[in-house]
């Protein structure tokens, strides 16, 4: 026979695995914590590492300020062999530049099916292994950058001076590394929303169409699972429906290059 204790500590038992099972596994990390980052990595303040400190502040840019109809597609994640040859294919019939944040070790890994072909492209850094730079310190993110950077120009022979942080997570430890590096980094006002599209390329491409602005820059990714079909069956229809619009495409960099100077500069 159980004690009243017992019972109790049976039942809360019991409730609390009804609760864990109805807010469902994935909120799991997040109800355990697990989601947030370390209070030890990503510190916020930037004098507490003064020997890093080279200018008073990095660029942190979501669009270009620009009246200039110019907008910048961006490809992350690769290159990888299912999607990365298919986004370069459809980037060259249109005759379109654009902007591939790769990650080191699938650079090191898939080097001959870019090699060749990123000439009118620009490269940035997306880490060595898409880490979260908003949970690691100094050390950590200068390293996982660093060592991207050397692949970069061990492959291309060519600078790099544009990061995306994975997730778009920063921490102050993201913006000391960019800093001490020459980064600007580089995040996005517009995703490729393809849950949304699953299956409906056309639709894909017309919330593009409908949705740029001058001086817009597009998350899209090469590398990844199937989902990411859904944008590359429609990046050709953006391209003309774009240009419709009179839009010319651009790399992250010439967008800056000509961006609207602010007033008084």
């Amino acid at each position: 026979m159980l004690n009243r204790r017992a019972f109790l500590r049976t039942t809360l038992a019991g409730a609390a695995g009804v609760a864990v099972g109805a807010a469902g596994m994935k909120e799991i990390p997040h109800l355990l914590g697990l989601d947030r980052p370390p209070v030890a990595g990503g510190y916020a303040a930037a004098a507490d590492v003064l020997d890093a400190v080279h200018h008073p502040g990095v660029a942190v840019r979501y669009y270009v300020e620009t009246t200039e109809p110019v907008v910048a597609f961006t490809f992350d994640d690769g290159p990888g062999p299912h999607w990365t040859p298919q986004v370069l294919d459809v980037l060259e019939e249109a005759g379109v530049p654009a902007t591939f944040f790769m990650v080191g070790r699938n650079l090191a890994k898939n080097a001959d099916l870019v090699r060749g072909r990123m000439d009118r492209h620009e490269i940035g850094n997306h880490t060595w292994a898409h880490d979260d730079l908003a949970t690691l310190d100094l050390a950590g993110v200068t390293e996982s950058l660093r060592r991207t950077e050397d692949e970069i120009h061990k492959q291309f022979n060519r600078p790099v001076t544009l990061l995306r942080p994975p997730f778009g997570h920063i921490g102050g430890s993201t913006m000391l590394a960019a800093d001490s590096m020459g980064y600007d980094v580089v995040l996005w006002s517009k995703a490729m929303r393809e849950l949304m599209y699953k299956g409906d390329p056309e639709g894909q491409a017309r919330d593009i169409i409908d949705s740029v602005r001058p001086g817009s820059i597009l998350l899209a990714h090469d590398e990844g699972d199937d989902r990411r079909l859904v944008t590359i069956r429609g990046l050709a229809t953006m391209f003309a429906g774009l240009r419709q619009r009179g839009f010319r495409m651009v790399t992250v960099s010439e967008m800056i290059a000509g961006a609207k100077k602010p007033s008084g500069a």
